[in-house]
């Protein structure tokens, strides 16, 4: 007879399935970015054609790759890429939609004739400081909820866990 689940003495516990650390770090990332969305579509500071992207969920966390990513004076896509971690071919769809929305245009680079080079309009500059506003305000929110003493242990264990070898 093949086991089956109602014929074993007991089933395994399921619930870690839902709780392992990865899980809940996803979760937590999907919370915080959702929250930083939300803030800058209601941040007057933003232009109201992108407040209103924010606001209908047309901006998401993959777009914010862009502003968390692209140098002040700007970059090359594929370097722009690397640093995001995704294709060339990824990244070249959201600056199209970025250009589209106003937030980023395509230069001429000014050491290299045949390339291009991504970098903030003004309008991206505000979004770039909506951005930073947000994130200190989501920052702020999390101490709050769950106290200074955890969220300074939790961000020194993110930061020594991201820059850890992954046990290579």
């Amino acid at each position: 007879m093949i086991p089956t689940p109602s014929t074993t003495a007991a089933a395994p516990d399921a619930g870690w399935r839902q709780t392992h650390l990865g899980r809940l770090m996803g979760s937590a990332l999907r919370r915080f970015d959702a929250r930083v969305l939300q803030l800058m579509a209601h941040n007057v500071e933003v232009p109201l054609a992108l407040s209103n992207l924010a606001a209908r969920d047309q901006v998401s966390a993959a777009h914010v790759h862009i502003t968390r990513h692209l140098a002040l004076e700007g970059d090359r896509l594929t370097d722009l890429a690397r640093r995001a971690g995704m294709t060339k071919q990824a990244m070249a769809n959201l600056v199209d939609q970025c250009e589209a929305w106003g937030l980023v245009t395509r230069e001429a680079h000014p050491l290299d004739a045949r390339a291009r080079r991504v970098c903030f309009t003004p309008a991206g500059l505000a979004w770039l400081q909506a951005f930073r506003d947000a994130v200190a305000q989501a920052e702020a929110e999390f101490r709050a909820e769950v106290g200074d003493d955890v969220a300074t242990v939790v961000s020194i264990g993110l930061e020594a866990y991201a820059g850890g070898s992954g046990g290579d």
